[in-house]
Order: C-alpha cells, then structure tokens, then sequence
C-alpha cells in the first residue's frame, strides 16, 4: 500500500462514513482610513466544533520503510491513549525504548521523508524526517514558538528477522516524542489553562489579603479523557517557566477522575491527601481545579471534590473570588477613555461626545501647570498617573473636582523629549510601573504610593526597555526592548518580589521571546489574563494584529489585518456582563488628514466620533 492510498484509508476509518463540516475561514478587514466601518472577522481554531476522530492503523505486509514511517507518523498521532497501534510498526525493543510523551514537535507542513538509504545486506534502511518547526510542547505540555527551517530527525529500520514480523521492515532507533504538522496538531491537541495562586509579596500586604489564579496554559490531546487530564495536569504543578511567581495546593495529590454533567457540575475524585482534616486547603485545591474544568467544560455552577477521607464543595461564587482577572477592575476596568490632543481626559461614551473628566485632568492645562503626555488610569478608575509632555516628571492625580498635580513622584534627567518617562501601566494592586528611556541611565520603576523602587531586568543582553504593560495580577510583564538600531521586540518577563515593606525589591527575570515570528513589534497590551493584543510585522508582510497567548501560540488562525497607519493600541483584561468574548481593543490610526480612533467591537471596527482632535485611546490599566 503506497502513501496515498494509506492517507485516504485513513481519512476514510477517521470519518467514518459521516460528513466533516468545517467551517470556512474568514477574510480580514484592514483598519479605515476613511468612510463606513468595515468588517473586521475574527478566526476561530480549525477545529473548533469539529470532531474528527482520527483511528490508527496497524502496518501492512512488505510494507517498504518509507510507506512504514508514514504510517507510523500517521498512527502515532491518532486518538489511542497508549499508543499501542503506533508501537506494532517498532521492534519489540524500540517500542521498549520509545518515550511518545517526551514532546511534541510541530511542523509548519506535512513531514518530508527522504529516500530510504540501504545498508550493504538490505537488512537495514536509513530515512530522515525534515521539515520548518514552528513550536514544541515540552514533556509537561508546555508550548514554546520556535522558528527553525532546519529541523530533522533520522529514523533506522531493520528487518526482522523471527517472530510474527519476520521477514518484515519495522523501524529500530527512533527520537522520543511525536512529530506533527499544524493542521492535525490543531485537531489533535487543545489549548488547556490551568491555574496556580500568584506568590504573595512579602512586601505588600495587599498580596497576602488578596489571593488570585494566575493562568498557565498548555496543550492536552483533546479526545483522551480531557477533564481527567487537565485535572491531574494541575495537580503535577506549573511550567517550569511560572513556577517561581506561583504556588499550588495540588502537590502530592493525584486525581482518579474528573467529570462534569449536563447540570453544570463538576465531580473531582482524589488520592493521596486527607481532605476531612483541612477544609482550608480542600477549598483552595477546589479553587484550582474550578476553573482549570471551566476552562474546559464552560461554565459551572459548582464542583464537588472528594478523597476517601473527606471532601468539600465550591460554588462558582465562591470560585470568583480568586478568579484570574478578578483584579483587573470589574466593569470599572471597562470604561474606555479619551485623551485629546490638547491634553484634556474625556470618558468615552458610544455614540456620544466624550465627556471630561472631572478635577485638573478634565481641564487645559492653564500658564505654569504641566501639559500632560501619556496617560494610565488606574484600574479601579480612582487615580491617573501622569508623565508630562515632555517626559520629565511623573504625577498623579485623582479624578473628581478637587483634585490637582502634587509634586512630581519621579524625574527623568533625559536631555530630550522623547527620551524620558513612559508606558506607565498599574497593576491591580495598585502598583505603577514605567520605564525611563534616558540614554545615559535607562531604567524600569515600580511606584508604590510615593515609593519609587528601581526594577532589575535580568536577560536584557545589552537591550533597553521601550515600554511596557504589565498584567493585573502583577506576576508578569509585556516588555518592548530594542538594541541599538536593531527592531524591537517582544518580551514577557517574570515578577519577583522581595525585601521588606519598608526597603522592597523587583527583579524581572525569565525573559522570553513570545513572538519570535514578528520581525517588529509597535505596540502590545494585555487582552484577558493569558493573551496579548500585539501589533507588529511578520517578515515581507504588512503590520498585523496579533492575538498571542502569554506562551506565544496564536490564540486566532490568522492575525487580522490592521494597516500600516494603526500606531497605537490599548486592551482591558477586564469584561462588561454581556460584554463581547474576545479582547476589548481601541486603536490609533494616523493618516494624511490626522489621527483617528477606532473600537474593536462585534468584530467591527467602529469609529469613535468626537467634535474634538483626539491624542489616544486609553483602557485601565
């Protein structure tokens, strides 16, 4: 049986004479520069709603070595949990040795085979497999991006020579792990969050009284008992990449089963801990494993989680609590604004004007006060930190009527506009952060009331930090970074606390490149509490917006089309009851006849009218 004929036999076993719906993929729409908004469609994953189960199939006779890897390829990425029909094409002893879990390599394409290389008795036969990787999932499932146009493996084959297959060619040295394209890695495997409590800061007692889930994604197959699986997934604890910022209440535990009904509740059956003599920690476990099945199942009403000895029951109010984003701001951290070109802050409205805020922020600047520049509401919408036009001195007001500029909180010695204070970006523990891009002495500051602590960036590798946006948990931070005249970059960086409340420190550790496919990068946020809005460029192509999750997969099959004029863009983490699913974003555009403000809503792009020039569009955050 040749290749295609074992790929069409395949598809046909997978179907099972039912007929695949697959829904279309959209077009994208780029952002207007002028005229009625357009349609702007935002791509689900291929195989969303799509259930393809793909069954193995065993090796045929005589079949030839390059036929065999094909389907072994093919069988080792069917729906089997022990991949026993993917073994049958080893030797006895390299079905022994293989390790399937190790990891997972994904190719941008189909595998390519080489021609099989005889040895000189035609008892043994060499291919390799090649192809341009694009990521790997870890032995704990953890998803990088990596860009490689080079990747390849060899693969040995003998002939056996007794037993049931003698005579048959079966494949003897092998790598660990599995090998597959996107397009069945899409059907086969599923994004999964799990969730750890963020580390408390020694420092703040704001931490320790407010407790959060931190997401930690991953990728599980989908069809092989998923609820169980990510249950247990939880319970082996966090990459090895988050695992410094937080902590689990699953150790030691291991977990039987995980089900949910029709009635909208969760059941979790464990081993190996007492829940009867710590109800505490029952409930904190009940925390993680709530909304890692939510995550999975959609929405729940409660979970029941039981041990031989004990067990308890959380509520889905209960499990709000600690939700992740739960410190994004509520519907407070909704509320858009707009900054207009003659520095005034305005409260953006739907199909109205913007209406200024209150205190010295809703007013021009009178002679002798500062003109501010960039602009950070806080995420409870009770105070704005502001950086002057010049980019000398950081502020912060409030924002009612009596409220004016203190005294400056930081000072830049930048010699030129351009060159100081940026990006200030509160967490929702109410600590700022902003970067100063003085030549001489570029910085990373965290503000903690008046406090202002320098921030250690480890893994910067002679690069400076341009901006940055950190996330409402506080435990990670989005960071543009460049080098010289080299294009800038994508970075997420780790939050590490320390010292004592009167003498704290900040280290941002674990730089990793999440985007390593964009070329450059103009502008990121924080679009929910595992994915960023990015807007940046491919090589040889226009400049996109990309949905990216915090371990750098595409959280949409393709960016969606944003132009060239988009310069700017803000997200909220935070979600309005019947609010859209997707990222809230606001963009700028600039063009030949000025600025102009754009909202992402119902996957439209929406004009925001104004009588007024506007400078930005502002989310909490």
């Amino acid at each position: 049986m040749h290749r295609n004929d074992r790929t069409a036999e395949r598809r046909t076993r997978a179907l099972g004479g039912a007929a695949l719906l697959a829904a279309a993929v959209t077009g994208c729409a780029t952002m207007p520069s002028g005229g009625p908004p357009q349609r702007l469609e935002v791509p689900q994953g291929a195989a969303d709603g799509v259930q393809v189960h793909v069954y193995p199939v065993a090796p045929h006779k005589d079949e030839s070595p390059d036929d065999l890897l094909a389907g072994f390829l093919d069988s080792s990425n069917a729906d089997q949990a022990d991949y026993d029909t993917a073994k049958q094409y080893l030797t006895a002893e390299a079905a022994k040795r293989w390790r399937p879990d190790a990891q997972v390599v994904v190719l941008a394409d189909a595998p390519r085979l080489s021609h099989p290389v005889l040895g000189q008795d035609d008892t043994r036969a060499h291919l390799s497999v090649s192809g341009k990787q694009v990521a790997e999932l870890d032995g704990r499932h953890t998803y990088q991006a990596r860009y490689t146009d080079d990747y390849e493996q060899e693969f040995t084959f003998v002939k056996v020579g007794e037993g049931p297959d003698a005579g048959q060619w079966r494949i003897d040295t092998l790598p660990d792990g599995l090998i597959v394209d996107q397009t069945n890695f899409k059907n086969t495997y599923k994004p999964v969050h799990r969730y750890f409590f963020a580390t408390a800061d020694p420092t703040s007692e704001r931490t320790q009284a407010n407790p959060v889930l931190v997401p930690d994604p991953i990728y599980l197959r989908r069809r092989i008992d998923p609820l169980t699986e990510a249950a247990q997934a939880t319970a082996d604890g966090p990459s090895q990449w988050i695992g410094p910022v937080v902590s689990s209440k699953l150790d030691g535990v291991k977990v039987l089963s995980a089900t949910a009904g029709d009635n909208r509740i969760a059941t979790v059956k464990v081993d190996g801990v007492d829940l009867g003599k710590n109800q505490t920690g029952c409930r904190q476990m009940a925390q993680q494993l709530f909304q890692t099945l939510a995550d999975q199942q959609g929405k729940l009403d409660r979970l029941d989680l039981s041990s031989p000895k004990g067990g308890c029951t959380l509520s889905a109010a209960e499990a709000a609590q600690v939700a992740p984003g739960v410190l994004a701001g509520g519907e407070g951290g909704t509320q858009a604004y707009i900054q207009l070109v003659d520095g005034r802050l305005t409260r953006y409205q739907d199909g109205l004007d913007p209406a200024p805020v209150a205190g010295v922020l809703g007013q021009v600047a009178p002679g002798g006060q500062p003109r501010p520049g960039e602009l950070a509401v806080r995420r409870d919408g009770n105070a704005v930190a502001a950086i002057g036009q010049d980019g000398r001195n950081l502020y912060r007001t409030g924002l009612t009527e009596t409220d004016k500029y203190g005294d400056p909180i930081v000072s830049s010695r930048a010699p030129q506009p351009g060159q100081g204070l940026a990006s200030p970006s509160w967490d929702g523990r109410q600590d700022l952060w902003l970067v100063d891009r003085d030549p001489a002495a570029s910085r990373v500051l965290m503000v903690r009331e008046r406090t202002v602590v320098p921030v250690t960036v480890d893994g910067l590798d002679g690069r400076t930090v341009q901006s940055l946006r950190i996330s409402s948990d506080g435990t990670r931070v989005a960071m543009l970074v460049h080098r010289g005249n080299d294009p800038t970059t994508l970075a997420l960086g780790l939050v590490v606390h320390g010292g004592t409340a009167v003498n704290p420190t900040v280290r941002i550790t674990a730089l990793r490149n999440i985007a390593p496919q964009l070329t450059e990068v103009a502008a990121v946020s924080w679009g929910d509490a595992d994915q960023l809005v990015v807007l940046g460029k491919e090589a040889d192509r226009l400049q996109q917006l990309h949905f990216l999750g915090t371990d750098g997969s595409q959280s949409t099959d393709s960016p969606l089309q944003g132009g060239e004029s988009m310069t700017a863009l803000s997200a909220t983490e935070a979600r309005a009851p019947g609010d859209q699913v997707g990222p809230a974003v606001l963009a700028a555009s600039t063009n030949a006849s000025g600025q102009r403000l754009y909202r992402l809503k119902d996957n439209q792009w929406h004009a925001a009218s104004s009588k007024w020039p506007s400078a930005a569009f502002i989310y909490p955050g």
